[in-house]
């Protein structure tokens, strides 16, 4: 465990989960950062680590386009609430919008640096996405959204007082947490220096232009920028085309010698970051840390009530907000999480495909198996932590606190 992944060793969980381990880094958001809003507390609390996420309404005070399918939005965060929504570098919050007709929680990385007091999101319209389509043709300065916390942890543990060498990695809309990142790490760490890799399609695609450049003149000495464009070519044939493992190792050895470099942090579409994670951990690179980005995911349909418990039914106990629900689930009926959904409306959760970790809840008695796991570290199932959506109940008695 490094030190920028935190985790709650409090006790040790008695359950055990099994199951699919894709990656054993941490992954968070499935999706890509203030005066007007009052910020009414919508009363959905969600525990997400140590703290009780909340939902609040935030008016919307900004909506600039970036690219021709990149916008920022930027959220009013008032006085009263300012503590609440104070981030840490590469966090990200929750959305829950209804405005496209049925519910549709997404969860977006937050652009700013820590301590700006600013709540600005970047948000890629993406075929099929209901919501970042919704940002895209109708969503104004002045409409409210729904908006949790911030939470995550895929962040960096900061000393002014270090001198490190920060690799990052970000593929389109994944620069938008790395970019909170390199900008808090440049301001917190004198002694530091960032180096960022940043495929995109063409120049064109290219997101937060201006604070990357903005960041290039503050910091010339300790901030490099690499682009790599893979459908626009460039003058030097290393700079064009896809960024895979090939292409990696030669920047590498060319611009930044992998033992120079002290932690990386890789966010982007699934496949690169897998491969590039796997070449670092295959030569040696012990703290590298990871997150997923995925297109909007069509919605589950929603399972029909059970009539009575099926044979084999486990009896299922979650805490949430100290109040415990009992139920019982077969170990192929619907995953925990929708099961719990149909007791209790405020169970927490966003992407429901194992990336996000929002529905993240710590296994005190029994077994569940996932069915896949994007989103926790080893050392998190370790503690006994699950992902709710991708669980299902493989023991007669089964224990979960949303709250630890």
């Amino acid at each position: 465990m490094t030190a920028a992944k935190e985790l709650d060793e409090r006790g040790g969980g008695r359950g055990r989960a099994t199951g699919r381990r894709p990656t054993d880094t941490a992954a968070a958001p499935a999706g890509a950062s203030g005066g007007g809003g009052r910020g009414r507390n919508t009363s959905t609390q969600e525990a997400t680590g140590r703290h009780q996420a909340v939902f609040h309404e935030l008016r919307v005070a900004a909506v600039d386009a970036l690219t021709d399918d990149a916008y920022a939005v930027t959220l009013d965060v008032p006085d009263t609430l300012a503590g609440e929504y104070r981030h840490a570098a590469g966090q990200h919050v929750n959305i829950r919008c209804t405005a496209v007709g049925d519910e549709e929680r997404r969860s977006y990385s937050i652009c700013t640096p820590a301590g700006s007091g600013i709540l600005r999101i970047g948000v890629k319209h993406l075929p099929g996405g209901a919501f970042s389509a919704h940002v895209a043709r109708r969503l104004r300065p002045g409409d409210v959204l729904e908006v949790m916390t911030p939470t995550g942890r895929f962040t960096p543990a900061l000393d002014p007082a270090a001198s490190n060498h920060y690799g990052l990695v970000a593929a389109g809309s994944g620069i938008t947490p790395v970019l909170s990142i390199a900008s808090t790490v440049l301001a917190t760490e004198p002694g530091s220096r960032v180096t960022l890799f940043y495929g995109n399609r063409t120049s064109s695609s290219v997101m937060f232009v201006e604070e990357l450049y903005d960041l290039k003149n503050t910091y010339p000495d300790r901030f490099s920028l690499v682009h790599v464009l893979s459908r626009e070519p460039q003058q030097v044939e290393l700079f064009s085309g896809r960024l895979d493992p090939d292409r990696f190792d030669r920047l590498l050895r060319a611009l930044c010698p992998l033992d120079q470099v002290d932690e990386w942090f890789l966010c982007g579409p699934f496949a690169m970051v897998q491969e590039l994670r796997a070449y670092l951990r295959d030569r040696g690179a012990a703290r590298v840390h990871v997150e997923l980005f995925h297109a909007d995911p069509p919605a589950p349909p929603q399972p029909p009530a059970p009539t009575k418990a099926q044979p084999g039914a486990s009896t299922v106990t979650a805490v949430l907000g100290g109040r415990a629900t009992t139920f019982r689930l077969g170990p192929y009926d619907v995953p925990v999480l929708e099961a719990m959904l149909r007791e209790r409306g405020d169970a927490p959760y966003a992407c429901r495909g194992g990336v996000c970790g929002t529905c993240r809840a710590r296994l005190l008695e029994g077994e569940v198996r996932m069915d896949q796991n994007y989103a926790l570290e080893d050392t998190e199932v370790a503690n006994g932590y699950v992902l709710t959506c991708q669980s299902h109940p493989v023991s007669p008695t089964v224990r979960l606190e949303y709250d630890a």
